[in-house]
């Protein structure tokens, strides 16, 4: 929790004034009883007009000052909660780009969805409350107290008796719904889980006709819910009737108590009037003491929530030392072994290899046979369990992320775009590129034709390119890898939506480049990766081949069961 209240030391000012006004509009209401009481006495009693005219303005003043002082109070809370959420919604995001695709995938993306939105305005909200009312509501319960002692002691000792009682009704009910209330959050968070597995997958479920299986699945989690809520609520409810109970019957005790003392000319109407008046404050206040003791609880959990995202160790942490190797390499694997975090079996086992720089590689073997978990070591986005990758003869665990990243450029299998123009989402790329340098990117990979029918480089893209086809959004990825003009460009099976003439088109523009990076290509075609300088075959997280296309038909069992399987369809295609 440290770790998310910190940001509050931003504000440092908003904190001390805001309760400050708080309690002094508090201050004031206390003594609003007692110019009540005397308007009873000295004013209506006595027939005085004009004293109950001037206790009027009294009051009235009280009641301008008050509400000064309380809007005043509610301003200075709403910039320190809100000033607070930014800082917190900054800090998060900023460390989650830092955390390694491992710890994203033990998180979970709905996890911390939730984080950055529910639970930063749980927090906001419990920070608010907390400087108008956790130093006031107290505050008002003593100070009531006290000025009932300063009226009439016998009376007031109803006070003394019916505080506690109060306290563990009020406390006793707080207690009870306080876990109720983590069980929800908790529910809650698997609600927005699945919520978001159906609408990202929502082709999915329909492709294979699981509509109402997962509706089923849905209302039952939400019904689930709704059951702990309903009876968290139930157990809330009694606060009121419970309380109002206590109260009343303290009212009924102070007002026969006080009649008789009022007939025996030990008080006045007016101090029975602000006696009750008192009790009505205790009653409203203790109240808002728990609602308030509540919804700290809630955000205590949310911040506790908060910090251990913030806690949890970058992956990306750069080492002093690590193994070095041949600068005449571009990439270099060296008995490269990978686990993913509660994954029984290694992905990838004694990998090694060596690159030179310009060389094209291609990667091929069955589905999840550890091709992309492959790739995807060389920018670091997951470590390797053992063994080392180099990267110009450095250890990638002892460079920049960012400084490694910016010589790469990567299309990933899942071509992912992001809503706003075509030039925006090229120049992630190269924020400095200008129109020749896109345009070659495009040319390059093939997207010249799609640029032109969408309207040119300002024709908007959808959220996740929804209004271009899969081949389409394939081939602005690679345009926008290739802006970067990048020293190792890695192409993750992002072919696998062209057809075969689009595709050979492809690589030939690519080994045509005047700057010749050394690429990466994963595909499950033989006929992309056949010209490849090294071809690296995998079979259940092994290398068992590496070589060349005629190479590796002589040598590679497994490489000509793919190469035979597919060369009649290859074949025509050429």
């Amino acid at each position: 929790m440290k770790k998310t209240l910190r940001h509050l030391g931003d504000y440092k000012k908003e904190t001390f004034l805001g309760p400050l006004f708080k309690l002094t509009e508090a201050l004031l209401e206390l003594f609003v009883p007692l110019v009540v009481a005397a308007i009873i006495d000295n004013g209506v009693s006595a027939g005085n007009r004009n004293y109950v005219f001037y206790a009027g303005l009294i009051l009235g003043g009280l009641a301008i000052i008050g509400l000064a002082c309380s809007l005043t109070a509610q301003y200075y809370a709403a910039k320190a909660s809100t000033g607070l959420a930014r800082k917190v919604r900054h800090a998060l995001f900023e460390h989650i780009q830092n955390l390694s695709y491992s710890q994203l995938d033990e998180a979970g993306i709905a996890t911390l969805i939730t984080r950055m939105t529910s639970d930063v305005d749980q927090v906001q909200t419990g920070v608010n409350l907390t400087l108008r009312l956790l130093l006031r509501s107290p505050f008002v319960v003593f100070g009531a107290m006290i000025m009932a002692f300063t009226i009439d002691t016998p009376s007031a000792m109803i006070f003394v008796v019916i505080i506690p009682l109060l306290a563990a009704v009020v406390f006793g009910i707080m207690l009870a719904s306080i876990p109720m209330y983590r069980k929800v959050q908790d529910s809650l968070d698997r609600v927005l889980g699945k919520t978001r597995e159906n609408l990202s997958g929502a082709r999915v479920v329909r492709a294979f006709g699981l509509e109402e299986s997962e509706t089923e699945d849905f209302r039952e989690r939400n019904d689930r819910l709704n059951a702990l809520q309903r009876a968290v609520g139930r157990v809330s409810a009694l606060m009121n009737p419970m309380t109002y109970v206590l109260i009343n019957g303290a009212v009924i005790v102070l007002v026969w108590a006080g009649a008789v003392r009022v007939s025996g000319g030990s008080m006045t109407q007016g101090q029975v009037v602000a006696m009750y008046n008192y009790m009505s404050q205790i009653l409203v206040e203790l109240i808002k003491l728990a609602n308030l003791i509540i919804n700290i609880t809630k955000s205590v959990a949310c911040a506790n929530r908060i910090g251990a995202v913030l806690s949890s160790p970058s992956g990306q942490e750069v080492l002093a030392e690590g193994e070095s190797g041949s600068g005449d390499y571009a990439v270099e694997f060296r008995s490269v072994a990978l686990r993913y975090p509660g994954g029984g079996e290694e992905a990838l086992s004694g990998i090694s290899f060596a690159v030179q720089p310009g060389q094209t590689v291609g990667i091929i073997g069955g589905t999840g046979e550890g091709k992309s978990s492959l790739v995807n070591l060389i920018p670091r986005f997951y470590d390797a369990t053992s063994g080392a990758v180099l990267v110009g003869g450095r250890d990638v665990r002892t460079l920049d992320p960012v400084e490694l990243r910016s010589r790469i450029g990567i299309v990933p299998q899942k071509a992912a775009l992001f809503k706003g123009t075509i030039r925006e989402n090229l120049l992630w790329g190269d924020a400095d590129a200008d129109d020749r340098a896109l345009s070659e990117a495009i040319a390059i990979a093939q997207a010249t034709d799609i640029v032109a029918a969408k309207g040119g480089l300002e024709a908007q893209v959808e959220q996740n390119g929804r209004n271009l086809s899969g081949g389409q959004r394939q081939r602005l990825t690679i345009a926008r890898a290739l802006v970067r003009k990048p020293d190792i460009l890695i192409l993750d099976d992002s072919s696998s939506a062209l057809d075969y003439a689009t595709d050979a088109a492809l690589r030939g523009a690519l080994r045509s480049m005047e700057h010749s990076p050394t690429t990466f290509i994963v595909s499950q075609r033989t006929a992309s990766i056949q010209h490849a300088d090294l071809i690296l075959v995998l079979d259940d997280g092994e290398l068992v081949g590496s070589g060349t296309h005629e190479q590796l038909l002589n040598s590679c069992p497994a490489y000509r069961e793919i190469y035979d399987s597919q060369f009649k369809k290859e074949a025509a295609a050429q």
